[in-house]
């Protein structure tokens, strides 16, 4: 595939409270073994994408770490080429770091590539899709940018904050608006574009010339009469990790393997770091129901409808309801957790009951002994 694929990240408007202090979204543990990240990058070198450039927006060493030389997600060693690339300047606030910024900070690995075409698409919307079929209709099109949208009827409830589209009969983009939870049927931008490299560079340069705090999204919507921006229709499944009710929803949904089927797709892996740890030991009087366990684990209490992440334990007479535990966290004995969300290596030793509700889970900080 002849196109430079390049992650962004997420706009300011998006906060999953609490996990987001100590790593960006893209490097979130998500579903026990796989990171935000894995799912976009995935969708990539699935499609035959073999230059990839991750921008960070900050925090990059856990997203460093996780990705390492882009071995392990499939990308050719001989002609491939996975970057991360972030702003190697201070800001002055956290407003002027967005995706303009840093492209003109790294336009020259940019203007080097010597693919013809980019594929741009932010790690924290979820979906699995070939973009070598978006890059085939965008070229028979000949419009200026083809964009990613999906329809909803959960308007009101999901997709909050994000940018809606409204399209002609053409399937034209003519006006960008935001969610504020008033449809429920809607389209959302899933800020996901195809476009040639040089249209790329183009509109990035006028975003930097009109504003300094503009965003790629931005100049589209100035440009939306001028351009032709032609929407692909996302179909299956598609979710937006943009706050912690959202991390904490789209998990426990997607426990539920006809739910997760749309995601998980036979012949297309969604690729992540591998782990050589032992396999999950169950203890004798363990209970576990309708949960996804990772490796490492080792369970001797009741665990009912959780994600648990590598190398979690869970002490005898604890339990364990509707709750996400990340990897090397401790649950000790007796406690009672429900609707929580438990940050790596976090202990709950003392402590013994915390429930929170699907709306408002509970967060237990990283490291944390609770």
């Amino acid at each position: 595939m002849n196109a430079l694929g390049i992650i962004s990240f997420e706009d300011n408007t998006a906060n999953v409270e609490g996990l987001e202090d100590y790593r960006p979204v893209a490097a979130m543990s998500f579903m026990g073994r796989y990171r935000i990240i894995d799912f976009v990058l995935s969708n990539m070198t699935n499609s035959g994408i073999d230059n990839v450039q991750v921008y960070c927006k900050e925090k990059p060493r856990n997203l460093m770490a996780h990705l390492g030389d882009g071995k392990g997600y499939n990308i050719n060693t001989k002609r491939g080429n996975l970057r991360i690339l972030y702003g190697e300047k201070t800001f002055s606030s956290k407003v002027y770091n967005h995706d303009i910024a840093n492209y003109i900070l790294n336009m020259q690995y940019i203007e080097e590539d010597k693919n013809p075409y980019v594929v741009v698409a932010p790690s924290y919307f979820l979906y699995s899709l070939d973009y070598s079929v978006v890059l085939e209709q965008h070229k028979k099109s000949g419009a200026d940018v083809t964009m990613l949208y999906y329809n909803t009827t959960e308007g009101k409830e999901r997709f909050l904050g994000c940018d809606l589209l409204t399209l002609n009969k053409g399937k034209r983009v003519i006006e960008f608006h935001k969610n504020r939870g008033k449809r429920k049927n809607v389209s959302v931008s899933l800020e996901a574009y195809v476009m040639a490299k040089e249209t790329f560079i183009d509109l990035v340069n006028k975003a930097a010339a009109t504003s300094s705090l503009y965003w790629f999204k931005d100049v589209l919507k100035d440009y939306v009469d001028e351009l032709d921006i032609r929407g692909y229709q996302m179909k299956g499944f598609v979710a937006c990790i943009n706050s912690l009710q959202e991390y904490y929803r789209v998990s426990m949904e997607l426990r539920d393997h006809t739910v997760a089927n749309g995601l998980f797709k036979p012949g297309w892996p969604v690729y992540t770091e591998t782990s050589d740890s032992a396999p999950t030991k169950y203890s004798e009087g363990a209970k576990v129901v309708e949960s996804v366990v990772s490796n490492g684990c080792e369970i001797k209490g009741t665990v009912e409808g959780c994600v648990l992440g590598r190398n979690v334990t869970v002490m005898e007479g604890a339990v364990v309801k509707d709750s996400i535990i990340l990897p090397g966290a401790f649950i000790g004995k007796g406690a009672n957790l429900d609707h929580v969300v438990v940050d790596k290596y976090a202990r709950i030793n003392h402590k013994k009951e915390l429930t929170g509700t699907a709306e408002e889970p509970v967060y237990v900080a990283r490291r944390d002994l609770i």
